[in-house]
């Protein structure tokens, strides 16, 4: 038998999930391949990069898609259970499980429309095998730094309090801000002032100070124009104008407007801008795979066939 696509794997691997226990992705993995009755030599076959087996690459996209739609939680690293709306999917016995099935689900259609340039480029293909190289290239590069976005701001809600702290030090330290780690981390959360977590140095020299808000907050509550209101009121105490509100949640409407009118230079910072960031400057994430596109170089062949 053939290596199933990741659609195909989706329904499987929920049945596989639904005794309700937390279930190993490795061990998943083995009892799929059985279930689809592969050989030793399809479970082996590598990705063209050689890092990773081809089946235990789609089994970990359909769990993604599940996750993605509800379907499924990771409890740990490595590790899946089922949701109760995951349950409700199996008690009404879908024949199967696709990205149309999930689009059902609003946390799917938000996932798969994350980035407006990925969307219409499969509107406009309408089938992902009329993706031109280049275009689906692209789509899966977007697809996978999406998933990884989503990861990032759950480990960070998942993590102690104090790891935000590091975390904005490290990321605003990567970007260039306050020169050494060693002295970011003696500015930033030490500072003790109402409305303020932290300062920072905005370049190595110090000509000019960022007065920084940090807040760890569910994805669901949203920080208001009062929030940034008394953060302004904070910098206006110090004499500042430049201030940097960073946030796992995101800002409501008028704490945007709230901002675009007045004098001092408010940037804000929400989840998915976050996630962004520490994807662009490394921190939190590892670099798993490099792929280089070459063209073809006409200079080259025009300098040979004159000499």
């Amino acid at each position: 038998m053939t290596i199933p696509d990741y659609q195909s794997i989706m329904l499987p691997l929920l049945e596989l999930a639904g005794d309700g226990e937390t279930h190993n992705i490795h061990t998943a993995k083995d009892t799929l391949a059985n279930q689809f009755e592969l050989v030793e030599e399809e479970v082996s076959l590598l990705l063209p990069s050689g890092k990773q087996q081809k089946f235990a690459n789609r089994v970990g996209w359909a769990r993604t898609y599940l996750k993605k739609s509800g379907l499924l939680i990771y409890p740990s690293r490595g590790q899946f259970k089922i949701t109760e709306r995951g349950k409700k999917v199996l008690e009404d016995d879908p024949q199967r499980i696709t990205n149309e099935y999930l689009r059902q689900f609003p946390e799917f259609i938000e996932f798969r429309k994350r980035t407006r340039k990925t969307t219409l480029i499969e509107e406009q293909a309408n089938d992902e095998k009329l993706l031109t190289p280049e275009e689906a290239l692209e789509s899966a590069y977007v697809n996978i730094r999406n998933d990884l976005a989503d990861d990032l701001l759950e480990y960070v809600m998942k993590s102690p309090p104090h790891f935000f702290e590091s975390l904005v030090v490290n990321l605003l330290v990567a970007m260039g801000y306050g020169g050494t780690q060693q002295d970011a981390a003696r500015a930033v959360g030490k500072s003790g002032d109402e409305g303020i977590d932290g300062i920072i140095d905005e370049d190595r020299l110090g000509l000019d100070t960022i007065y920084i808000q940090a807040k760890r907050w569910q994805a669901d509550r949203s920080i208001g124009r009062p929030e940034i209101q008394r953060f302004v009121g904070a910098l206006q105490g110090k004499r500042a104008r430049k201030g940097v509100f960073i946030t796992t949640s995101y800002f409501s409407g008028d704490a945007k407007d709230y901002v675009k009118g007045i004098d001092s230079k408010i940037v804000l910072i929400d989840g998915a801008r976050l996630s962004e960031l520490m994807i662009d400057f490394g921190v939190g994430v590892t670099t798993r795979e490099i792929y280089e596109i070459r063209d073809l170089d006409m200079d080259y062949f025009v300098e040979i066939s004159n000499d």
